[in-house]
């Protein structure tokens, strides 16, 4: 989460400073916001002022904390969710209400300069959505709790002063990373603190995404510099390299299954060879032997006995590699299934985030480093789905990422700046 935009790498500067790490664009509003005589669209003007399309980067946050913890998600998760969306939104309540002075400078048609909504009524929302957050949290448990806590403390620092100074996209990062942390402490429920503390890499490369977003969102306005869309895209690149790959354990198991399918394949009895030919004819070579032919054909039964029972365990030996091939034949498909799934995603983020960012480092001019943050923004689903099937769950990973074209297609509408 983030203080205006904390849980979508939200508005790093200030919206007097131009800045708005949260944003496809930069200037758009999305509305006829406040035109002299026109009649106030009241349920507009509370959708810009929340940036209601940006609200689907956020479920994915607490998918993927679920994701790392190696459960399904359940109510708690559910919770988490809620929990998330209130705080988000609160966010971006006081956010506005906090540039409000500003806004009426450099974007008169925002929902609070334009009149649409009262600052008391900002403020208020903030405070309400905040409460709301917290008692959905409360409902998963004091461990959940603690962490939505943290991250509410987080967003209001984050938009009351910590915007302004450079601990800004530090904070905004933190946040980020508390939130996916909420998804995984709710999931996992009390009393199961580690698979909760699993979820910390997941949560790191969120919040390392969001550093990197928000610092070039400092300059969105100004343009000026390449140095952070080259930082940007250099932490971009590392990141996707990260979740495109499997984990060390998930590597290993994929080793030890290929191990097991050669011993099946060369090291399994040969049932040709089972029933060995000598030792039966030994026995029928002493059975026609005249001084000792009746222990020469107890030595021939006795052979051909163990000859059978060679064969029968032999086929049954057979049987058991059969099926162990074929089981680590299905493990194996699944796990190339799973691989090609963070390869795309991962694909899907390094392309969504990488080519604004190159453009921005060539050219960092205001609109092409606006464009930058736009693209890091939209990013954001695809890392978090990757960051889900790089921890195995890849039906979370799928939902994950159907939430990007509706985010598309509703910031069409609603400006989420």
């Amino acid at each position: 989460m983030s203080a205006a935009n904390a849980v979508n790498a939200g508005r790093a500067g200030s919206t007097g400073s131009g800045g708005s790490a949260g944003c496809a664009g930069s200037t758009a509003s999305g509305g006829s916001a406040g035109r002299p005589g026109s009649a106030v669209n009241v349920p507009r003007a509370w959708a810009e002022l929340l940036r209601l399309p940006a609200l689907f980067t956020v479920p994915g946050d607490a998918l993927a904390g679920a994701a790392a913890t190696g459960l399904r998600p359940n109510h708690r998760t559910l919770l988490a969710i809620g929990s998330s969306l209130c705080l988000y939104e609160a966010g971006m309540a006081l956010n506005d209400w906090a540039d409000r002075a500003e806004d009426a400078v450099e974007r008169p048609e925002r929902p609070l300069p334009s009149g649409r909504i009262a600052p008391p009524a900002a403020l208020t929302a903030a405070a309400a959505l905040t409460a709301a957050g917290l008692a959905l949290a409360s409902r998963a448990g004091r461990p959940s709790l603690a962490m939505a806590g943290a991250l509410a403390g987080t967003v209001w620092a984050y938009d009351l002063g910590l915007k302004h100074t450079p601990a800004g996209p530090a904070a905004m990062a933190t946040a980020r990373g508390l939130d996916l942390l909420l998804g995984a402490t709710a999931t996992a429920g009390p009393g199961h603190g580690p698979r909760a503390q699993a979820a910390a890499p997941s949560a790191a490369a969120l919040a390392a995404h969001t550093l990197a977003v928000t610092v070039v969102s400092r300059r969105e306005a100004q343009g000026g510099s390449s140095a952070a869309p080259l930082a940007a895209l250099a932490t971009t690149t590392a990141l996707a390299r990260l979740v495109g790959a499997g984990r060390r354990g998930e590597q290993a198991r994929s080793t030890g299954g290929q191990a097991l399918r050669t011993a099946a394949a060369t090291g399994r009895p040969d049932s040709g060879t089972a029933v060995t030919p000598d030792r039966a004819g030994d026995g029928l070579r002493s059975a026609v032997t005249p001084d000792r032919a009746g222990d020469g054909l107890r030595s021939a039964v006795a052979t051909d006995r163990d000859g059978l029972r060679s064969a029968v365990a032999t086929g049954r030996d057979g049987s058991r590699y059969a099926v162990a091939g074929d089981g680590e034949g299905l493990r194996s498909a699944v796990a190339t299934g799973r691989q090609a799934l963070r390869g795309v995603l991962a694909l899907a983020y390094v392309g969504t985030a990488a080519k604004p960012l190159f453009h921005a480092a060539l050219n960092p001019s205001p609109p092409l480093t606006q464009l930058a943050v736009g693209g890091g923004i939209r990013a954001m689903i695809p890392l978090q789905a990757a960051l889900a099937a790089r921890a195995g769950a890849a039906g979370t990973a799928l939902l994950t990422a159907a939430l990007a074209p509706a985010a598309r297609k509703f910031a069409r509408k609603v400006s989420v700046t």
